[in-house]
């Protein structure tokens, strides 16, 4: 085929890089960030740790004993403070050591506690505030940003834990409470509510397509790796994601909670979790724009490049091929090519249909575990 690429401008900047096909690391909103050597807000936060005193709630009329209230009782004492000690390069290449705070939950009371991997990413150090207002050096145990996800561990046993629930019953207009750390420690254990908006909501963000659960239960920065809970007071998700933009309100996300403990049972098992890929950089004519290419293709994915040994190499797939379905369905985005690639798992073998020079071949291809350093 040719005249496939035309203009072309950067051309080894834009093979180096080329997206390896996996769901590539998402970005997020929700993580409180400021630079740590800020000591009056660090001198707030470390006050605002310690906890005012508990109030009973027996007693209380059923008026005021709400599911909400009965909900953060259950699982506020389960919602922790995590702050990420990083260290940053300045504008004239100076490190300089930066925190940004988030929330997590405990699942397991000898000191699991799972957040979002943007909470936890590049930390030299973490620091895990526990409500009660003691402090636990954390230690990771692992993370998988393609889900945005990581579990992060404490010495500490007797911990109170989250009640996970079931998050494929969960139904639209039924209460949804958030708990989590807005805007970092000083306003630990905020409890939010709103109900469930929508299910199954698919965003795509940094060509990621991710399945969401919507609410308007109001998720600022620093709720990020908190609780979203049901009525009964069950975990039914992790608030990861806000819609940050003009005008809009009232649009949270979560991570259903029946996907974070597949993804926790993977990373507590082997520290990480595998997912199945190609073994191909792709383009389609938006993401070939970003690296200064202008890709002429009506549909399908354009093959830039083939990983030598991995599975599309050993399926015969070649540069220049056009992707154009997978299992039968229409591949017209990069992203459509990486959610189908990842609703398999390894070891399953999906067909490809190719345009090879113009004429169409099918091919079967045998996913393998994403090597590490892809992801």
């Amino acid at each position: 085929m040719k005249n496939i690429f035309a203009n072309r401008k950067h051309k080894k900047a834009g093979i180096a890089i080329a997206a390896m096909l996996a769901i590539s690391a998402v970005t997020f909103t929700g993580c409180s960030a400021g630079t740590a050597n800020n000591s009056s807000s660090s001198a707030a936060a470390t006050e605002a740790a310690k906890p005012a005193a508990s109030v009973s709630t027996e007693g209380l009329s059923d008026a005021r004993n709400t599911p909400v209230v009965r909900a953060a009782k259950a699982v506020g004492p389960t919602v922790v403070g995590i702050t990420n000690k990083a260290v940053a390069r300045d504008w004239f290449n100076n490190p300089v050591e930066t925190e940004g705070v988030g929330s997590g939950v405990i699942f397991r009371s000898d000191g699991y506690i799972v957040t979002n991997n943007h909470v936890v990413n590049g930390a030299k150090e973490l620091i895990v505030s526990l409500p009660g207002g003691k402090t636990l050096k954390g230690k990771l145990v692992g993370a998988d940003e393609l889900t945005d996800l990581a579990v992060v561990k404490v010495d500490a046993t007797d911990l109170p834990a989250a009640t996970f629930g079931d998050s494929d019953q969960i139904v639209v207009g039924e209460p949804a409470i958030a708990i989590g750390n807005p805007l970092g420690l000083e306003f630990q254990g905020s409890v939010t509510s709103g109900v469930i908006s929508a299910l199954n909501r698919t965003l795509e963000t940094s060509d990621t397509r991710l399945k969401l659960i919507q609410t308007d239960a109001a998720i600022n920065p620093g709720n990020s790796g908190g609780a979203l809970v049901n009525a009964d007071g069950q975990v039914i998700g992790i608030n990861s994601i806000k819609v940050a933009a003009s005008g809009v309100e009232g649009m949270g996300f979560a991570i259903p909670i029946n996907t974070v403990q597949e993804v926790i049972n993977e990373i507590m098992d082997k520290g990480y979790v595998a997912h199945p890929y190609l073994g191909i950089s792709v383009f389609d004519p938006q993401t070939a724009a970003r690296y200064g290419y202008q890709l002429n293709i009506d549909k399908g994915v354009y093959v830039f490049k083939v990983v030598i040994g991995g599975p599309s190499d050993k399926a015969g797939l070649q540069r220049g091929d056009i992707i154009l379905k997978l299992d039968g369905e229409d591949v017209n985005s990069v992203t459509d090519l990486r959610s189908k690639v990842a609703s398999h798992k390894v070891g399953d073998t999906v067909k490809a249909t190719i345009d090879r020079n113009g004429h169409e071949r099918e091919v079967d291809i045998s996913l393998e575990e994403m090597p590490q350093d892809n992801k």
